[in-house]
């Protein structure tokens, strides 16, 4: 009697409905494969323009200290250390293939001289070159120079220019307009503040910044491991810890699934999953928190992704670097999907695909584009298959998976049915490495379907002839009702 029974059965409510407000978009974290000269920053910077996605992040983080910290050396008596010339064509270039279109601006890293250490930390004079250990030190020596640093690398960017330590002005010329600030990365892994402390800095930092750049929304926390963070959270969101006027507008956090060294393809397909859903049993007491404390806050997960165990231990010596199998492609651009439709019904307000540009060195695994070619992978299609349909102002409709007496293939499928401005839409996301047969509502009869799967980057439509449809492995589809 195994193996027998039809397909599952997609069942919509279109009459039962909830407001969507999550906004699909990605990461870009600064590297060297973003500066000019690199073989594939043109194509990177094409691709990013291509999708037109608002609310991208664009991290400046520490691996390559010189890329991402404006002053590497601590001001003396005579002189101050205040360098842009590698920061700058790396923001310029982003701000022009963002078009327009708000971005995140995320300026993870403090200049590590601000932190106590046993011993100065030396750090790579080629620009090029990786340090994984430049952020060290969990003691801020002053609160206050950290948030005056903020405080002048948003006005170089958005005031033509600022006044440094020793009271000289330094000109830029720039007037971005930047509208959303996050400052700092995964504190429960990088200094590690305690609460008190994060918001002791959070404030500093939210005061200074505000006196040049007065328009611009704040993003906090930055949590690689939400599960852990629930007195981060509590603190936090608790306007009686800030002081008086102190705006909470966004808190981030993030997402990566990382099977084991042992497994295959055929084992990551149960692990990102299973991953994922811890990741929602998680969000679910965040927004609860959120819900109770600061109910205007908004919610970004701003890296959602995943990391093959290989990228882990890219930073020891001798590390060799494993081909990834193509379909690992497929598999994490429909991880990515079943994130976004998921967070969508939790009521997050962005969901950011992580990352851009990966390549050996610098987390391969979670690259959007061909390194060496600069080529789109399924991971980047896929978001713009969803980026392309939905988005905020969207409803959500009720929808159920039925069995119908295949229930490993029930429990593959995942569903989201859209009610949007171009009409009435279905998300299908196979979670398997096999094909696998659905039934959708009869009212998909004629319908349109694209899918992204299989080992493919590429885009199929076809006509919905009958309500069964057969789909490829680790695909993500998309059903646009004759309506």
């Amino acid at each position: 009697m195994f193996g027998q029974g039809a397909p599952p059965l997609v069942v919509v409510n279109w009459a039962k409905k909830t407001p969507n407000h999550a906004t699909p978009t990605l990461q870009a974290v600064v590297n060297p494969m973003l500066r000019r000269g690199s073989p594939i920053h043109d194509a990177a910077f094409a691709a990013l323009h291509g999708l037109g996605c608002d609310y991208v992040r664009y991290a400046f983080w520490f691996p390559y200290p010189k890329l991402a910290v404006a002053e590497l050396r601590p001001p003396d008596q005579n002189q101050t250390y205040w360098d842009f010339q590698y920061m700058d064509p790396l923001v310029e270039d982003f701000q022009t293939a963002s078009g327009g279109h708000p971005i995140v601006w995320s300026f993870s890293t403090a200049p590590q001289w601000m932190f106590t250490t046993p011993q100065p930390v030396v750090y790579p004079d080629d620009p090029n070159q990786v340090m994984w250990n430049y952020s060290q030190g969990r003691e801020l020596r002053d609160v206050q120079a950290l948030a005056d640093y903020y405080a002048r690398l948003v006005s170089w960017y958005t005031q033509g220019g600022f006044t440094d330590e020793l009271g000289k002005f330094h000109a830029s010329g720039h007037h971005y307009d930047m509208r959303y600030g996050e400052f700092f990365n995964e504190v429960d892994g990088e200094h590690e503040p305690t609460p008190a402390q994060y918001v002791e800095r959070y404030d500093a930092i939210v005061e200074a910044v505000r006196k040049v750049a007065p328009q611009m929304k704040f993003v906090a926390l930055a949590l690689s491991y939400p599960e852990g963070g629930a007195r981060m959270f509590e603190y936090f969101l608790d306007p009686k810890n800030h002081k008086p006027g102190i705006p909470l507008d966004y808190i981030s956090f993030h997402v990566y699934a990382t099977p084991s060294a042992d497994q295959s393809v055929d084992q990551w397909q149960y692990t990102f999953f299973d991953r994922a859903n811890e990741f929602l049993a998680a969000t679910r007491y965040i927004m609860r928190v959120r819900d109770r404390l600061s109910p205007s806050t908004k919610v970004m997960i701003n890296e959602a992704g995943s990391i093959l165990n290989g990228d882990m231990f890219q930073g020891e010596p001798n590390h060799v670097e494993k081909p990834i199998p193509p379909a690992y492609w497929n598999l994490s651009g429909a991880l990515y999907a079943y994130d976004y439709i998921e967070l969508a019904q939790l009521g997050v307000d962005t969901v950011g695909e992580s990352q851009l540009v990966g390549y050996p060195s610098q987390f391969p695994s979670v690259s959007m584009v061909d390194w060496t070619t600069g080529k789109p992978n399924a991971r980047l299609t896929v978001l713009e298959l969803l980026k392309n349909n939905f988005g905020p102002g969207d409803e959500l409709a009720d929808t159920e998976v039925k069995n119908n007496g295949l229930p490993a293939d029930t429990d593959a499928i995942a569903s989201q049915a859209f009610i949007t401005a171009g009409g009435r839409k279905l998300v299908l996301i196979n979670q398997r490495n096999r094909e696998i047969a659905v039934e959708l509502p009869k009212e998909c009869a004629g319908a349109m379907l694209q899918a992204i799967g299989g080992q493919s980057p590429d885009l199929v439509k076809q006509d919905v002839g009958d309500v069964r449809v057969r789909l490829l492995p680790f695909s993500v589809s998309v059903v646009t009702l004759k309506d």
